[in-house]
């Protein structure tokens, strides 16, 4: 190991039961270098991350890091912190029922002599890591009564605070606006002057050509190879990553610009005065069949409420919602399930994927609710539709009955998707589907919203962070800023600078 490099994996191999998950895969990591890891979902990044903080044990090759004479391996996170290396996931796993303070020095509390902690050092030094990511927040208060976004920032000044030799950001702004990102960066870059290696794993591009000078590739669990980022540029990456050229999706946008216009009288769903205190201000809103309808808004602009309200999963509190032309008699999410409607949630951690249940039983459970509980669907049902599925949505995995904790994010995300199409949904909710997931499973899902729309008459709720996407696939925008509905754009020879305009106020 020369003396500019802190991490070297030689030769990685990682297989589970059926999947060789990495194949005699090397990664090489230099001090004061930001490094993307880079790949499909299943490409094996997750793996890799995993294998070097001691998550999973690798089954072949060695992993050296600066300072160890001999090879390491990390049995366990808290072991890969010793050794060095910290990690910041993109779901957060912190405690929210604790205090910020709590959650940066969990395990490493300063003490007084009697063995009691020292809540008033611990929360000045809390305070300190916090100015490190550009934070300046109550550091008493519980994580949980913050946004996500905070949440996410607090996780990686608990990383940055540890002093790591490297720091592996996981997908860390997919839950940060604009504003957090740049931040987010100029923390980066203030710890790669100061030496700090970090890895960084994203699946936006953007971000990738303006903060990194280094990129590895994988796919299908073998590296692709290593590039200097000027070496790389993004049609050659995207290409490396999928296999072959990549297709820059300009027939979904021609698809969605062609829709023809849906009769006024052909209503699905319409609102009027529907909101919730607190939550989402009234608006009005009509959507008809086989339109979709794009909401977008910064972070915190009240989307995803507006779209569990139309759901029921939270309940208005004034205004009136009609469903095919008739009052939603919904209390419950079941009852509109029942209704026809369908609602995929932004976070698949928490309200998506059910860890310990399979694949199949993941794809089922809409359907048998939809059914009732005391008609159980026939296992020969449930593998015909499973497979059916799995092939449409193009599912990774070794099984039906493989647990749907075992795939990767994209593949649980496809397994979501699949959950609600099952139902044969009339209207269909998808709050950020693509976040998180790789181009090439982005492109399918963009697709799919077109065909679904435009061959089966599906209506369609389309929620993204992503304005270019949200341009690709729907036919018109509603626009939101600070929990009200401020206008409406029809997606026709408008571009991203008219969306921003309207989000800034100009609509």
């Amino acid at each position: 190991m020369d003396k500019d490099t802190v991490l070297t994996m030689r030769s990685i191999d990682k297989v589970f039961p059926g999947v060789q998950a990495l194949k005699d895969v090397d990664f090489t990591l230099k001090k004061g270098e930001i490094h993307a890891l880079m790949g499909e979902n299943g490409a094996g990044k997750s793996t890799l991350i995993k294998v070097l903080t001691g998550v999973y044990l690798k089954d072949g090759g060695e992993i050296r890091i600066e300072g160890e004479e001999n090879p390491i391996v990390n049995h366990s996170p808290e072991e890969a912190q010793r050794n060095g290396i910290s990690t910041v996931y993109q779901e957060v796993n912190l405690c929210p029922n604790i205090s910020v303070a709590e959650n940066i020095f969990i395990g490493r509390q300063p003490l007084l002599p009697w063995g009691a902690v020292n809540w008033k050092k611990m929360n000045r030094m809390a305070e300190k890591a916090l100015a490190k990511v550009g934070l300046e927040l109550s550091v008493t208060r519980a994580l949980g009564e913050y946004s996500v976004a905070i949440q996410q920032m607090v996780a990686i000044a608990r990383a940055v605070d540890v002093e790591a030799k490297v720091l592996i950001l996981d997908e860390p702004t997919s839950s940060l606006d604009d504003n957090e990102v740049k931040k987010l960066f100029e923390v980066m870059r203030s710890l790669k002057a100061d030496g700090v290696a970090i890895i960084f794993v994203t699946h936006f591009l953007e971000q990738v050509y303006e903060v990194c000078d280094t990129i590895t590739v994988l796919r299908n669990g073998e590296l692709v190879g290593a590039y200097e980022i000027e070496d790389l540029p993004r049609v050659k990456l995207v290409a490396s990553m999928l296999g072959h050229e990549y297709d820059d999706l300009s027939e979904i946008k021609s698809a969605a610009a062609e829709t023809g216009e849906v009769d006024e009288t052909d209503l699905v769903l319409e609102a009027e005065g529907l909101g919730r205190s607190g939550t989402i201000k009234p608006f009005d809103l009509k959507i008809r069949k086989g339109e979709v309808v794009g909401l977008t808004g910064l972070l915190g602009s009240g989307r995803s409420e507006l779209a569990r309200l139309l759901f029921c999963a939270d309940r208005p509190d004034h205004g009136d919602l009609q469903f095919k032309k008739s009052p939603l008699k919904a209390h419950a999410p079941i009852d509109s399930i029942k209704q026809g409607m369908a609602f995929l949630p932004e976070d698949r951690k928490e309200e998506g994927i059910i860890a310990d249940l399979s694949v199949r039983e993941n794809l089922m459970i809409a359907l048998q609710a939809r059914t009732g509980m005391f008609r159980l669907l026939p296992m020969a049902k449930q593998m015909e539709l499973a497979k059916q599925f799995i092939d449409t949505l193009r599912i990774k995995t070794a099984s039906t009955e493989t647990l749907v904790k075992q795939l990767s994010g994209g593949n649980q995300q496809k397994v979501i998707l699949g959950r609600w199409l099952i139902t044969n949904p009339e209207f269909l909710i998808l709050d950020e589907p693509t976040r998180g997931i790789d181009v090439g499973t982005k492109a399918e899902i963009q697709k799919l919203i077109v065909r679904l729309s435009e061959e089966e008459n599906v209506t369609i709720m389309f929620i993204s962070s992503e304005i270019e996407e949200m341009l690709r696939t729907v036919d018109r925008l509603c626009v939101l800023c600070d929990r009200e509905k401020t206008g409406e754009l029809k997606n026709s020879g408008i571009g991203q600078h008219d969306v921003m305009t309207a989000i800034a106020g100009g609509v």
